[in-house]
């Protein structure tokens, strides 16, 4: 299984902003820079986090991008369901686009269907703070790729 980009984007915009210093603020410029990826897509993903409440926007000349959660309470698994637009891995998962002729036969899904649930368990064990105990070398790579 590969997460799309939408989805890479949002979990590293959150690591960025958790491994900042307490309520500093970041610019998504400032976010893209430390990734050298794309600010476009970045607004995209600000938008959207904010909109479900892991990120606060701040507006004005000041503003900036925060955390709106604390990072332990913020879980990967969940960012991740809410970032992807489906998980179906093969055909089949898609019971309104299905033609696959040996769906009714086929073991293959159960045998996906449960490397998918194996998957989001893993997931689900971890917190954004797991993912930023190494925030001050984080935020060293940071400003290296500036």
């Amino acid at each position: 299984m590969r997460l799309t980009n939408y989805t890479d984007y949002s979990l590293r915009m959150l690591i960025y902003l958790g491994s900042m210093k307490k309520n500093n603020l970041a610019s998504i410029q400032e976010i893209a820079d430390a990734y050298q990826i794309s600010k476009n897509h970045l607004m995209k993903v600000a938008h959207e986090l904010g909109r479900k409440g892991y990120i606060e926007t701040i507006r004005g000349r000041n503003g900036g991008l925060r955390l709106a959660q604390l990072p332990k309470d913020i879980n990967v698994g969940e960012v991740v369901r809410s970032t992807e637009e489906d998980f179906n891995l093969v055909e089949c998962f898609d019971k309104e686009n299905n033609s696959c002729v040996i769906s009714p036969a086929c073991r293959l899904k159960h045998v996906l269907h449960s490397a998918l649930t194996a998957y989001f368990e893993v997931l689900d064990q971890y917190q954004l703070a797991d993912l930023i105990v190494n925030d001050e070398m984080l935020r060293q790579l940071f400003e290296t790729n500036r």
